[in-house]
This record gives structure tokens, C-alpha cells and sequence, in this order.
């Protein structure tokens, strides 16, 4: 299977949907105002970051199916996959159940959201939490896909449901009227059919009868010695990329949270170039870092100079265009707002970028425990940073506090990224 096949796939996934996202965004933010707008971003936030309750099990399925294909144990995948699925699919009801308790002290108390707009946003938060299970067993599923290196797939499947992300809420609005609990259940509908399409693809890769394979507790240690650690990062790190907004909120109120959030956004969707070759480059590392460690070390530097390539002159061009860009695109009183937001972020994108290649290979080598130990302390330092560049600089500080953390989270990555290949760490 050809790595850069799959990392057309992965562009075109993640690539497609951006392109909707462009004639929706406006469209979303004229009619339903910024601050409710806000709160979607919110929303999708928060849908993302419950999925961390699949305890890193979707990366784990991907490590530990790659390593059984590499190793010709294909009778083992039935019970190592039923397994897994069974235990997301238990976390994320937890998970779901526990933004439901938080939905009423978040949309009242938390995120300082106008009067008019709470009782809409409690009701959008408890029919979001209904995704989180949804979220959760997709990601196992998608694990599994990925674990057989079928992106093509994985990816058709990634086009329907970012489409539907941001066509369905502005559909809504269209058709419904303006609720944000008619956006949000729209969303999880998606999320309930793209569920069930997945399924049917790894049913479709499996031998007859794979789903009355018993549970193995064997399977279960070894996909938690790796997603334990993994959900420490799956906490840590998402956290650190979508706290600042819940914090700007906290601190300076949500209707200036899409001045922030809106650019981000944006800027985090250049980043569909690393994460796509990186995501077709986990499994093939997984399985060649215990049969061919030669050829690993060749992808992985290769990879990190077609990552350079590729970001510094594009995240260049963003920040020299940035004005003129976001004029272009929101007008110019919300240009003057975000412009030098993006950029700050700009700079950061590149160190952001290049980092996913030794994050993937850490990973790969199943070291997810450094990958975990590394934002734990990131973290720590982070936090208070952001408090501080927000209470002296505004929006521009948060900025500024997230480009600082992620050019210190490069080094620090490549540093235990070369040590995979020593096995050392």
C-alpha cells in the first residue's frame, strides 16, 4: 500500500470539507450573531475533546492491528478488535453521561454566556453529550481501519462527516430557525450514520463470525498499557489547544471568543498536510519499527523535510496576506480584531507541524508514555502562562502563550523522537 496514496486520501478527508466550511462560516456568523457562533465552536470543542473517553484505545487499535498484520497474526485481530470496541464504547457513556451533569454550570456559570443565550446552550450541551458514545466507537472503528491502512475509506467516510459539521448547522438555520439545539442535534445525527458506515467497513475486512470472538483480558492490558498513556496525552493535549478558548471566555467573556476561535480555526486546518501524511505514516512505522528499522528511520526524516517544505513558505504567506485575507473573507471590523492573531499563529503552525512527525514515531514504537509524560509538563507551564499573556495582552497574549508552548513541544519532540531508533526510551 502506497504511503503517499494515503496521504493523498488524508489531504483530500480533511481538505474537502474546509472548502464548505468557507461559505458556511459567514453564513453562520450574519445570522446567528458572533457570540452564538462562539458557542458552536464550543460545542464542536467539546464534542472533540469527550472523545479523549475512548482512553486512547482508537490510537492503540491502530498500533496493535499493524503490529499483528506485520507479524502475520491475522487469527489474533477478532478478539483483539472486539475487545477494544467493547471498552469504548462503555467510556464514552461515561463520558457522555458527564457532559450532561456539566451542561448547566457550563452554559451558566463557566463560560460567562449572555442571559438571553443559557437556556439554549444547556439544552445544546445535554443533546451533545449524546455524541460522545457515538464519537468514541467511531474512533475505535477508524483505529481499526487505519490498522489495515484502508485511508480510503476512513477518509470517504471523514469527508461525509465534515461536510455535515458545517453544511447541517447552517441547513438549519436556513430551514429551522436559529436555535443552537437544532444545529447540535443535526450534528450528532451525522455522527449516528457515519457510526454505523464504519462498522459495516470493518465488518467487511473481517473473517465470518468475528463478532462472537470472546473477550481476551490479554488484549485488554496490552491496548491499555498504550491508551492509558495515550489518554493522558488525549487529555493534555487537546486540552492545550482548545482550553485557551474556554479561557478567554472565563476571562474576557464569550463575545470575543470567535474573534479568537474563528482565525484558529482556520490556521489549524493548514495543519491537514502533516496530519495527513503523519496519519498514513503511524502504521507503516508501527509495523516497520519491529521488522525493518532501516527503512523506518528513512521515512522519518523524509517525512520531517517534506513537512518543512511544505509549511514554512505556506504559514509565510498567511501571516504577510493575514489582513487583507481576513478583510476578504469577514470584513474588516472583524479583521481588525484577528489579523495579528493570525499572525502569531502562523509562526507557531510550522513548529506545530513539524512535530506531529516525532510525536507519530514515538507513538509507532508504542512509547506513549513519553509522548504523556512531555505534555504533563508542557501543561503545568502552560496554563499559568496563558492567564498571564491574557491579563497583560488580550487576545493577542493567548496567541502568543500557544505558539511559545508549541516550539518548546518541537524540540523537546525531536529529542525523544531520535531516540526511538536507539531504544532508549
Amino acid at each position: 500500500m502506497s504511503l503517499k496514496r494515503n496521504t493523498i486520501w488524508n489531504l483530500v478527508g480533511t481538505g474537502l470539507p474546509l472548502l464548505l466550511g468557507a461559505v458556511t462560516i459567514p453564513y453562520l456568523l450574519k445570522n446567528i450573531g458572533v457570540e452564538a457562533f462562539g458557542i458552536l465552536t464550543l460545542v464542536w470543542a467539546l464534542i472533540g475533546y469527550f472523545s479523549l473517553f475512548d482512553f486512547g484505545l482508537g490510537r492503540a487499535l491502530t498500533q496493535q492491528v499493524s503490529v499483528a498484520r506485520g507479524n502475520q497474526q491475522n487469527s489474533h485481530l477478532p478478539s483483539l478488535i472486539k475487545t477494544g470496541l467493547w471498552f469504548t464504547a462503555v467510556t464514552g457513556l461515561v463520558g457522555g453521561i458527564l457532559l450532561a451533569f456539566l451542561a448547566k454550570p457550563l452554559a451558566l456559570h463557566w463560560l460567562k454566556i449572555s442571559i438571553t443565550l443559557q437556556p439554549n446552550t444547556v439544552q445544546a450541551l445535554l443533546v451533545a453529550s449524546i455524541g460522545i458514545p457515538l464519537t468514541t466507537v467511531t474512533t475505535g472503528f477508524r483505529g481499526i481501519l487505519e490498522g489495515f491502512e484502508d485511508f480510503k475509506g476512513v477518509n470517504l467516510l471523514r469527508i461525509c462527516l465534515g461536510s455535515a459539521n458545517f453544511a447541517l448547522p447552517a441547513l438549519s438555520v436556513m430551514f429551522i430557525g436559529t436555535s443552537l439545539v437544532w444545529m447540535v442535534a443535526s450534528l450528532i445525527i451525522a455522527r449516528l450514520i457515519v457510526l454505523a458506515a464504519h462498522a459495516w467497513l470493518v465488518h467487511l475486512k473481517m473473517p465470518a463470525g468475528w463478532m462472537f470472538a470472546k473477550f481476551n483480558k490479554q488484549d485488554m492490558r496490552a491496548l491499555l498499557s498504550f491508551g492509558a498513556w495515550m489518554t493522558i496525552s488525549n487529555i493534555i493535549s487537546p486540552l492545550m489547544v482548545t482550553a485557551d478558548r474556554f479561557i478567554i471566555s472565563g476571562v474576557l467573556g464569550a463575545t470575543v471568543v470567535a474573534y479568537y476561535t474563528v482565525p484558529f480555526e482556520l490556521l489549524i486546518r493548514v495543519l491537514i498536510v502533516p496530519s495527513a501524511l503523519t496519519a498514513a505514516l503511524f502504521p507503516r512505522l508501527a509495523s516497520l519499527l519491529t521488522t525493518n528499522i532501516q527503512e523506518a528511520d528513512r521515512l522519518y526524516k523524509n517525512s520531517l523535510k517534506i513537512i518543512m517544505t511544505i509549511l514554512v513558505p505556506t504559514c509565510l504567506i498567511i501571516a504577510l496576506g493575514s489582513k487583507w485575507g481576513m478583510a476578504l473573507w469577514l470584513g474588516l471590523d472583524f479583521a481588525e480584531h484577528s489579523w495579528k492573531i493570525v499572525v502569531i499563529m502562523a509562526i507557531g503552525l510550522i513548529f506545530n507541524g513539524v512535530a506531529s512527525v516525532p510525536f507519530a514515531a514515538i507513538q509507532a514504537k508504542g512509547r506513549a508514555h513519553a509522548t504523556a509524560k512531555l505534555h504533563l509538563l508542557e501543561f503545568v507551564f502552560y496554563v499559568p502562562l496563558l492567564f498571564i499573556c491574557l491579563k497583560y495582552a488580550g487576545l493577542m497574549g493567548a496567541a502568543l502563550a500557544w505558539t511559545s508552548r508549541v516550539i518548546v513541544d518541537l524540540f523537546a519532540l525531536l529529542y525523544l523522537g531520535k531516540k526511538v531508533f536507539y531504544s532508549r526510551i
